[in-house]
């Protein structure tokens, strides 16, 4: 055995670790936790890869398939506790959402629309050259429209 072996495996072992960090990292929902673990998972397989010189690849495919299986178990952790917690959000809502229309409902008001006409502003003192009236509407007082 060479010295590659046992850097391989160590380098296997750090990037088990870091996976698991990252399964618990994206259950919770912490990015900036799960993208350093990641980071230092990267360190891990680097160093699971020298042992490839010794013609020993198991502890490179041990830490691949471990970043796999982190992502996918991480993802529906985080799916199913989002889930679970919001429908224990949801069942207290619904029932007072109940009681709330079992009391007296008001009636609906129905509202009309105020339209205003658009008033016409003219300038105050005649210039020397020819200006024409600006319209400005009480909806678009930002918009000048020359007539």
């Amino acid at each position: 055995m060479s010295v590659f072996v046992p850097l391989g495996i160590a380098g296997a072992v750090i990037a088990m670790i870091c996976t698991l960090v990252i399964v618990f990292a994206l259950a919770r929902g912490a990015a900036g936790l799960a993208g350093g673990a990641t980071g230092l998972w990267i360190v891990g397989a680097l160093l699971s890869m020298a042992a490839s010189f010794a013609s020993l690849w198991t502890p490179l495919f041990v830490s691949l398939g471990a970043l796999g299986a982190a992502l996918v178990v991480g993802a529906l952790l985080r799916l199913l506790s989002v889930s679970v917690f919001k429908s224990a959000e949801r069942a207290p809502r619904e029932e007072k959402r109940q009681e709330r229309t079992l009391e007296k409902t008001p009636e609906p008001q129905v509202l009309s629309p105020r339209i205003q006409t658009p008033r016409v502003l003219t300038p105050l003192a005649q210039s020397s050259r020819a200006t024409t009236a600006v319209v400005r509407s009480t909806v678009t007082d930002g918009i000048r429209i020359v007539a």
